[in-house]
């Protein structure tokens, strides 16, 4: 499923951007349990919903549940992040969460407040939706994303003086340890 759905986005992004290289046959990432570089590499990370893009490319990406807890603002304003970078989102309003965690894998004391699930990984916490994008295109043997706690800066926690406290997400490997995957706020 996962060849499929790089297949359709890479075939959508290469309509839309006209590029002729993304028509050479896919290659798939083996995964990963060594490291990843930790940075920001520019992979499918600027998509959002833009009228002007076609619709093919805005709906290559999978829809995300959220699972959070009703009362969470900061929660809603990270869902807000991920509609405004493209991503269709679904909510699951619960006080439950511990136990979703512990079904998805997410790794004890890496818990922040709240949980997602996309395209068959998990992502725990304030992930801005740009690493998302990385993790889905890239498709490594892992169990998903984590951002432990709730650092400032990073999306649904800004500042109203737009400071980022330096912070990293995190790798889950399927063997449940993290490595480093991306650096923000430098």
């Amino acid at each position: 499923m996962r060849i499929n759905y790089l297949l359709a986005w890479g075939g959508a992004l290469a309509a839309a951007l006209g590029l002729a290289a993304c028509n050479a046959p896919a290659t798939t990432t083996a995964a990963v349990e060594p490291a990843i570089p930790a940075t920001n590499i520019a992979a499918p990370t600027e998509l959002t919903t833009n009228p002007a893009q076609p619709a093919a490319v805005q709906s290559a990406l999978p829809k995300i549940l959220v699972h959070k807890s009703p009362s969470c603002g900061c929660c809603s304003a990270w869902v807000d992040h991920l509609r405004h970078t493209g991503f269709e989102v679904q909510v699951d309003e619960t006080d439950e969460l511990e136990p979703i965690r512990k079904r998805l894998g997410v790794p004890y004391a890496k818990g922040s407040c709240h949980t997602a699930e996309v395209g068959g990984y998990v992502v725990e916490g304030h992930v801005p939706a740009a690493d998302i994008k990385r993790l889905l295109f890239e498709g490594p043997k892992a169990k998903g994303l984590v951002l432990p706690g709730m650092p400032m800066g990073s999306p649904g926690m800004e500042s109203p003086d737009g400071r980022v406290a330096p912070y990293t997400v995190e790798l889950i490997g399927m063997n449940g340890t993290t490595t480093a995957y991306a650096q923000h706020g430098q």
